[in-house]
C-alpha cells in the first residue's frame, strides 16, 4: 500500500519508519528535507492513506492553505487543542475531511523508541471502524495497533495529559519526590477524565492506553519534551528561553492556553490546568504547588 506522511518531525519521520516495514511509505514537510522518498506535497496528497502530523497549533492555517480533499483516507498522527479557538482536531479536521475519512492516533508511544522498533501498543480511534481497521492493517509487526470510536475521549485525553506532563516536570525539578509525582499523576487522570465527561467522551477511554497509559509515559520521562517543559519552570527560566532550548513544539502549552479559556465558559474544575497556566504567565511555582495542595 501506498501511505504518505505529512510532517518530518521526529513523531512523523517515526511513524514513516514504522508504516515502512509493510508499506511504500512518502514523506513531505514544509521544509524541503534530505530524506528518502521526500516528495512534494502535490504529489503527496495523490495517497489513499495519508498521516498528517503537522501541531494542533498550525493545522488550522496548514489546511486552509495547503489541503486538496480528494477522497483520502486521514490518519491525524497530533495532539492538542488549538489554543486560539478552543477547538478540538476532530472539529478542525471536520470542515475539510469527512467524518467516514478521518481517524485519530492515540497511546503511549515516544518517537525515538519507535524507531528502534521497540514493542508499541497504540489506538486508532474513528466513527468509522472499518477505516480504523483498514489503518490498522497498515502497522508494522512490532505496534499493536486497536481501535475505538471514542474520538473525543482519545482528543481530549491526548491533549490533556501533555499538561499533566507539565506539572509532573516541575514536580521533578523541584524535588518533590516520587509519593508528590504519584498524587499529581492520580488526580490528572481524574481531572482530564473530569473534563472529557463534560463533552461526551467515555469514561473507560481514560483508563485505557490513550487515556492512563499515554498519561503515564508522558508524565514520567524527561524523552517527553512537555515533562522537560515543567523542568525549565522548576528552573524560573521563561517559556521563551524554555522553547528556545527545546527546539521543539510543546503541545502541553498552547492546550494549557486552551483549557484555561474552555475552563472559564463551562465553569469546569481543573485545579491543575489552572496552575500551570499561571506558572506559564509566571507565577511562583513553590506558591502554585502551596495553593494546589490547599484546593
Amino acid at each position: 500500500m501506498k501511505v504518505g506522511v505529512i510532517g518530518a518531525g521526529k513523531w512523523g519521520s517515526a511513524l514513516a519508519f514504522a508504516l515502512s516495514e509493510k508499506n511504500d511509505v512518502l514523506i513531505t514537510s514544509r521544509t524541503p528535507r534530505d530524506l528518502e522518498n521526500f516528495v512534494s506535497l502535490e504529489e503527496l496528497l495523490k495517497c489513499e492513506y495519508i498521516v498528517i502530523t503537522v501541531p494542533a497549533q498550525q493545522i488550522a492555517s496548514w489546511l486552509k492553505e495547503n489541503f486538496v480533499f480528494n477522497g483520502q483516507k486521514i490518519l491525524v498522527g497530533a495532539k492538542g487543542i488549538e489554543a486560539t479557538s478552543g477547538k478540538f482536531l476532530n472539529e478542525i479536521y471536520s470542515q475539510y475531511v469527512p467524518d467516514e475519512n478521518i481517524a485519530f492516533l492515540s497511546g503511549p508511544s515516544f518517537a525515538i523508541e519507535v524507531m528502534a522498533s521497540l514493542p508499541t501498543a497504540l489506538v486508532i480511534n474513528a466513527k468509522n471502524e472499518e477505516l480504523s481497521s483498514s489503518f490498522g492493517e497498515l502497522f508494522p509487526s512490532f505496534i499493536k495497533a486497536y481501535t475505538s470510536t471514542d474520538v473525543v475521549g482519545a482528543e481530549v485525553a491526548g491533549a490533556y495529559k501533555n499538561v499533566i506532563a507539565i506539572a509532573a516536570g516541575i514536580c521533578e525539578g523541584l524535588g518533590l519526590g516520587k509519593n508528590a509525582a504519584a498524587a499529581l499523576i492520580s488526580r490528572g487522570l481524574v481531572e482530564m477524565q473530569r473534563f472529557g465527561l463534560a463533552y461526551g467522551a467515555k469514561a473507560e477511554t481514560f483508563v485505557g492506553l490513550g487515556g492512563a497509559g499515554d498519561l503515564f509515559l508522558t508524565a514520567s520521562s524527561p524523552m517527553s519534551r512537555n515533562f522537560r517543559v515543567g523542568l525549565g519552570i522548576a528552573k524560573g527560566k521563561s517559556q521563551a528561553d524554555i522553547l528556545q532550548e527545546l527546539g521543539e513544539v510543546a503541545e502541553g502549552i498552547g492546550t494549557t492556553y486552551a483549557l484555561n479559556e474552555l475552563t472559564h465558559q463551562n465553569d469546569l474544575y481543573l485545579p491543575i490546568a489552572k496552575e500551570v497556566y499561571a506558572m506559564l504567565e509566571g507565577k511562583s511555582p513553590k506558591e502554585s504547588l502551596k495553593d494546589l495542595l490547599s484546593s
